[in-house]
């Protein structure tokens, strides 16, 4: 378990400078008003399309199958309001690491942490669902600032970002996990502890299963899932951090426990579940979702490549 990260003295050697070059800029940039930072965010989005042409496909691929009967001009609509989102997410990196957090709160409602509250008194230990929306890191924030959790991340390979992605996400939680570290998951939610879980990325054939999500009817989806509530039987419950229209900011939406929903019959009924619940999560704001991920890089045996 990753406790709060000590800034060593390697972290300022020469081939760290240029990371704190855009350390520095990135904590400057987000002391501006927010809707300015938002008219900025969504300018370097527009922007990033012109040079991520490859993520632009991938997007727009990911669209395409899962909703097949979208026309091409909402779908073209869809992936320049998602690059829109892809440059506010750098601008809400900023904001969950540096933003205090009473202005945090001034951009941010909540609704549902009632369902939390209730999960926690039962003393199973929470589940988190939280899926891979561009609001991840600021969502994250605005949670911890009111149920601190323990996070699931994977290390980053440059040694000073990683320092600051675990400095800022421990200021409104408890700790850090690496993704792989399943038993100390179910340890903590023994513990009465919140897990913070994406469940919802291809992380490649191993300890996957192939489950519908959207019109795709084998996407691949982890086994984890279903690893961790049959071993540790905690509440789960998923939430939601959405980018409110016209600059109004934020709302931090919590939903009930949906514990009940698995059977626990297999991995795969598990993961069918599992990838209903974040479709219905994703189309509460699909344009922030992270489709320029290539969700459907592992392919069953014999199918030829969706991208």
């Amino acid at each position: 378990m990753t406790q709060l990260p000590q800034l060593t003295r390697e972290l300022f050697y020469p081939r760290y400078w240029l990371t704190w070059l855009g350390i520095g800029f990135l904590y400057l940039l987000v002391l501006l008003p927010y809707p300015v930072l938002h008219a900025i965010g969504c300018g370097l989005g527009r922007v990033a399309m012109r040079f991520m042409k490859r993520r632009v496909e991938v997007a727009q691929r990911n669209l395409e199958v899962c909703f097949p009967t979208m026309p091409t001009n909402e779908r073209d609509a869809m992936v320049k309001h998602n690059f829109e989102s892809v440059g506010m997410g750098l601008i809400e990196t900023g904001m969950a690491w540096f933003w205090p957090d009473w202005r945090i709160r001034k951009w941010v409602t909540t609704s549902g942490l009632e369902h939390v509250t209730k999960a926690l008194a039962e003393k199973r230990g929470i589940l988190l669902i939280g899926m891979h929306f561009l609001t991840l890191e600021l969502g994250a924030r605005v949670f911890g600032m009111h149920n601190p959790g323990i996070g699931v991340y994977r290390p980053n390979d440059n040694k000073l970002i990683d320092w600051l992605q675990t400095w800022g996400r421990m200021r409104s939680n408890k700790s850090m996990l690496d993704r792989k570290d399943l038993k100390g998951m179910i340890r903590a939610m023994k513990n009465n502890d919140i897990i913070w879980y994406a469940p919802d990325h291809d992380y490649g054939p191993r300890s996957s299963v192939f489950a519908p999500f959207f019109a795709v009817q084998d996407a691949a989806t982890t086994t984890g899932t279903h690893m961790l509530i049959r071993l540790a039987n905690p509440s789960v419950v998923p939430f939601l951090a959405r980018r409110l229209p016209n600059a109004r900011g934020y709302e931090l939406k919590m939903m009930p426990d949906i514990r009940d929903k698995f059977t626990l019959e297999s991995e795969l009924d598990t993961a069918v579940v599992m990838n209903k619940v974040v479709e219905e999560t994703v189309l509460l704001a699909p344009e922030q979702y992270m489709w320029l991920h290539r969700r459907f890089k592992t392919r069953p045996q014999g199918e030829p490549s969706v991208y």
